[in-house]
């Protein structure tokens, strides 16, 4: 493969990895031996939070009334767009069932979790839309009680639209609570008495620590870490939209990975030269992030073929891939490994973050080689079953105790033996040969 990197990342995702790892298993430590007042320690340590933790009717009430319109038609359109999807989803999943074998009948069901956790994160941004991507998805499938979570806003209380998109889409309790102590909290059932089946949502790297430490316990959407994009261009590419799309994503924060992939030296380094200029004119909070992901963690790798770019993006399975290319249907045909596609100049990450359906919650740091993003299935719970006849279990038993000898598994064998027996006890069978030892 003839691949030429014009800008090599300087970092990798797994740089910071170690120091969350530690102060995280600090966290959850404390967290489960003290339970909820480790958790408002916390709370006031890290996010300056002295106040109440559930958030109460009438302060949503209030809160609602106090948005303008234009606002909740812009929010509640962005729902309406998740929940159809994951709707969609949901009608992919079916209950079936089958005979198997002559009397033997087995089959499928598929019902959601009992409690869902669904986190927003409110750092450097109030993350409106991860509110509604966790809950409404959540509603989609069916789970009886979802619990919200969020942290104070740069100082204040939960984010007003943010707490108003958690409600519109059907959260049964919210809480103000951010990062490590957010996760326990809802993993422990803390506050609310509901300990979560799933929890989902985007978050730092403490918060993706959390989720990833408490996995077993709790069903998690993706093993996540800072947000991805990469774009996937060649000559046809217009490199202002390219730029515009690597810096939009780069401003998620300091770690945030941003590479292209392209068959285009010229439209490489045209790229390369616009990305500082669109990164200054940018305001504070998101200039400084979008320099540091850039200048840290950005890629620019040159190929000789569109199938040597195809093999490139499928080994880095970024979170976000756009292809801005010729012969878009073949680029869908031939990639494998992404976390959400977006096809063309007309889409753009930033769509499908906010208000085009699919959900933005996605697998990072190449987790998108063995799984998907976050989407109603993840809420849902695969369940078989089966029933057979007597004459079937004359068949199926022989073939288990014979089979469970010749493993050494004579219990096993036993309780197909004892069936035999009591259905059929004129007849004789080879149950092979017992196991003594």
């Amino acid at each position: 493969m003839t691949i030429n990197y014009l800008k090599k990342a300087q970092k990798t995702p797994e740089t910071e990895t170690a120091t969350a790892q530690q102060v995280v298993n600090t966290m959850l430590a404390e967290i489960q031996a003290k339970g909820e007042s480790a958790v408002q320690k916390y709370a006031l340590d890290l996010d300056k939070w002295s106040g109440a933790v559930i958030v109460t009717p009438e302060k949503i009430e209030a809160n609602i009334k106090a948005i303008p319109q234009q606002i909740k038609d812009d929010i509640d359109f962005a729902i309406k767009q998740v929940f159809d999807f994951a709707t969609a989803q949901k009608k992919s999943l079916s209950e079936f069932q089958v005979e198997l074998h002559t009397g033997v009948t087995a089959g499928q069901r598929v019902l959601p979790v009992n409690v869902a956790g669904c986190y927003a994160p409110a750092g450097r941004y109030a993350h409106i839309a991860s509110a509604y991507m966790g809950v409404a998805t959540a509603k989609a499938a069916g789970v009886k009680t979802i619990i919200a979570c969020s942290g104070p806003f740069r100082g204040g209380p939960m984010h007003p639209y943010l707490m108003y998109a958690f409600h519109k889409s059907g959260a049964d309790i919210i809480m103000t609570l951010g990062g490590v102590q957010a996760i326990a909290s809802m993993a422990y059932g803390l506050f609310t008495g509901k300990p979560a089946d799933v929890i989902v949502g985007p978050g730092n790297k403490f918060v993706a620590e959390a989720k990833r430490s408490l996995f077993g316990k709790v069903g998690i959407d993706v093993f996540a870490g800072p947000s991805e994009v990469a774009v996937i261009a060649d000559a046809t590419a217009d490199p202002a939209i390219v730029a515009s799309d690597l810096v939009g994503q780069a401003e998620h924060g300091h770690e945030s990975p941003a590479w292209l992939f392209t068959t285009s030296e010229t439209l490489a380094r045209d790229v390369m030269a616009r990305i500082p200029v669109l990164i200054d004119a940018l305001p504070p909070t998101a200039r400084d992030a979008a320099g540091c992901a850039w200048r840290d963690y950005g890629e620019v790798i040159v190929c000789s073929t569109r199938e040597e770019v195809a093999e490139v993006s499928d080994r880095y399975a970024s979170e976000h891939l756009e292809v801005h290319a010729a012969d878009l249907d073949w680029w869908l045909d031939t990639l494998t490994c992404y976390g959400s596609l977006f096809l063309g100049e007309e889409t753009t990450v930033a769509y499908g973050d906010k208000a085009s359906g699919p959900n933005h919650v996605l697998p990072t740091k190449g987790a998108a080689r063995y799984s998907g993003g976050l989407s109603v299935h993840k809420f849902m719970k695969t369940f078989t079953w089966q029933r057979m006849t007597r004459e079937a279990a004359r068949d199926i038993g022989l073939a288990t105790a014979r089979i469970s000898r010749l493993e050494g598994m004579e219990a096993h064998a036993r309780t197909a033996d004892d069936r035999l027996v009591k259905y059929f006890p004129n007849q004789t069978f080879d149950l092979g040969q017992p196991v003594t030892v």
